[in-house]
């Protein structure tokens, strides 16, 4: 039976969101999370390559034969990263120098390819354009969680603005990437543990 929007969005989000629960993508926690707006740029560059892939790929799937469906998924996508990495060098150049190659990697996001091969090869567009914008919304939230509490304690700033005490100390250890796949295993024992005490109640 086909999900409704609004459980499209819950499982993206909660229930089977892709970082917490799928663990997939886990490595842009590691590669730009310790400054927030280059979290919020590398996070809405794969919202967008993720939802319009998975439009893509449900417009074209009649006519993508079966034997090379994985090959083609990967040319939509890396379409719409290369679109992503271009707007980025023109309008900010500074934030795309400091994502490096990392705008290019979103074509290996396993979560992008995941969506378009389980949900958009199956359904309409305008659902699969749903999944793409909820999934993408789903590791963005987990990801500017990570970059919250990075640059807060890391740098004593929120978005670049200082937001604690002149005396603060920075936590030296929050800027190196080890902090990343600490703060990413808090939130999925968290996460679990919200899950299954919601499970034991249900």
């Amino acid at each position: 039976m086909m999900s409704s929007p609004k459980e499209i969005m819950r499982e993206n989000l909660w229930t089977n969101n892709p970082i917490f629960m799928q663990i997939l993508g886990i490595c842009s926690a590691l590669a730009v999370t310790n400054l927030m707006i280059n979290t919020l740029i590398m996070t809405l560059g794969v919202v967008f390559v993720t939802a319009m892939s998975n439009l893509t790929v449900s417009l074209m799937k009649s006519l993508i034969p079966r034997k090379v469906r994985m090959i083609v998924q990967t040319l939509i996508i890396a379409f719409y990263v290369i679109i992503v990495d271009i707007l980025l060098r023109a309008y900010l150049p500074d934030i795309s120098r400091a994502l490096g190659p990392y705008v290019g990697l979103i074509i290996t996001n396993c979560i992008i390819m995941g969506r378009a091969e389980a949900f958009a090869q199956s359904n309409p567009p305008v659902l699969s354009l749903w999944d793409g914008v909820t999934s993408g919304m789903g590791y963005m939230g987990v990801l500017m969680t990570i970059a919250f509490v990075r640059e807060l304690l890391g740098f004593g700033t929120v978005l670049g603005f200082p937001v604690l005490p002149s005396g603060f100390e920075p936590w030296i250890i929050m800027v190196t990437p080890p902090s990343a796949f600490f703060l990413l295993g808090i939130i999925i024992w968290i996460g679990k543990t919200i899950m299954n005490k919601e499970g034991a109640t249900a």
